[in-house]
């Protein structure tokens, strides 16, 4: 991809935007929520209308992307016409090594820097092609915002912000390389790829450095109590297969299997994904599954159940569930604060004390 990089005037305004949008963005973005009584990490929120707010607050960050997205397209593609030629270029950062020279060669440089200061050693390096320096700095701009905004927008890239953002700008300057040959509307470029690549993962750094920290302000006691758990933590045998354990199964008891059959399948919607028949004594199992989560219930009838059973879920459309949950005839309490996490949380009751409590993911840039 090819910007007018030639221009310096071009290079700082493009600078100037994406800082703009790196620190101004989650500023503004909690300064207005706070002034308008909404709770950007998931608990409640003062203002009547906080759900209809929310979700407009999530229309202005989708739509403010896809006017990046559009910018970026009439850069890549609209501004230029297509060659008549396939254009390639596979040498791996040829173009920027070649647009700096020095006398005797970087090791040289590195001695003078170790030994005479940096200015001393900058004084051995000469830009000969300062136009190949800019390209490359503002095809890595150019994808400094998707790394940046994509686990803005979407919960599910913020909930996985260590690794995807890059990977999926990484996936998508692929995508774009190979639109441009097929097009012949610029290079295909390895050095784009690793530009393109670098601006992504600058982004994704920004956003936990500066997103993060500005939405959330238990920042600093969080990484504190998360480094002093991985500490104490080695050992032991669960700690290091953390990422790889999820829970799968929730055991649940019952009495009468019909109200039970009827909660989870018609009214909730889970797949009963098998049945045992009565034994012996009358027990009748079932274990239903929504995705991952399998929920087992033991229904003995007869049984009495003398305690409140609590299954607990987490999303991020709290408001739409709670829709939905009213049209199939289930109404649910009143959104509460959890005590624990201060996220907000709702509930509703199902046969033989089982009660569904839904807790709501941050709703901001955490």
């Amino acid at each position: 991809m090819t910007l007018n990089a030639n221009n310096i005037q071009t290079v700082l305004i493009v600078t100037f935007l994406v800082a703009v949008m790196v620190v101004l963005l989650p500023w503004a973005d909690r300064r207005i929520c706070r002034r308008l009584g909404l709770n950007l990490r998931g608990g409640l929120s003062t203002h009547p209308r906080a759900d209809h707010l929310l979700m407009l607050r999530k229309r202005i960050l989708c739509a403010g992307f896809l006017l990046y997205l559009g910018v970026f397209a009439y850069i890549v593609f609209f501004s230029r016409t297509a060659t008549e030629d396939y254009q390639v270029h596979v040498a791996v950062l040829e173009d920027l090594s070649n647009s700096v020279q020095t006398d005797h060669g970087f090791s040289d440089v590195l001695r003078t820097l170790f030994s005479e200061g940096i200015g001393a050693a900058l004084e051995r390096v000469r830009i000969v092609r300062l136009q190949d320096i800019l390209q490359f700095y503002m095809n890595m701009m150019l994808f400094i915002p998707m790394g940046y905004l994509l686990p803005y927008v979407s919960s599910w890239f913020r909930a996985r912000v260590d690794r995807w953002p890059v990977l999926a700008c990484f996936l998508f300057s692929v995508a774009i390389e190979n639109l441009q040959l097929v097009t012949k509307r610029g290079y295909y470029d390895l050095d784009d790829l690793i530009s393109n690549t670098l601006g992504g993962l600058i982004g994704q750094l920004l956003f936990i450095s500066v997103a993060y920290v500005v939405t959330d302000p238990d920042w600093k006691k969080n990484l504190r109590s998360y480094r002093k758990w991985k500490k104490s933590s080695r050992g032991h045998a669960l700690p290091a297969y953390e990422r790889r354990l999820n829970l799968n199964r929730v055991t649940l008891q019952g009495s009468d299997p019909e109200p039970v059959r009827d909660f989870f399948e018609e009214q909730l919607g889970f797949l009963l994904r098998s049945r045992i028949p009565p034994d012996s004594q009358g027990e009748t199992s079932f274990l239903f599954q929504l995705g991952r989560l399998q929920v087992e219930v033991f229904c003995k009838p007869g049984a009495v159940i003398e305690e409140d059973q609590i299954l607990t879920l987490t999303t991020s459309r709290m408001a739409l569930i709670r829709k939905w949950l009213k049209a199939e005839g289930i109404e649910p309490e009143p959104y509460r604060e959890e005590s624990f996490t201060a996220l907000r949380t709702m509930e509703f009751a199902g046969p033989d004390r089982i009660h569904v409590r839904l807790m709501e993911e941050s709703l901001g840039s955490q």
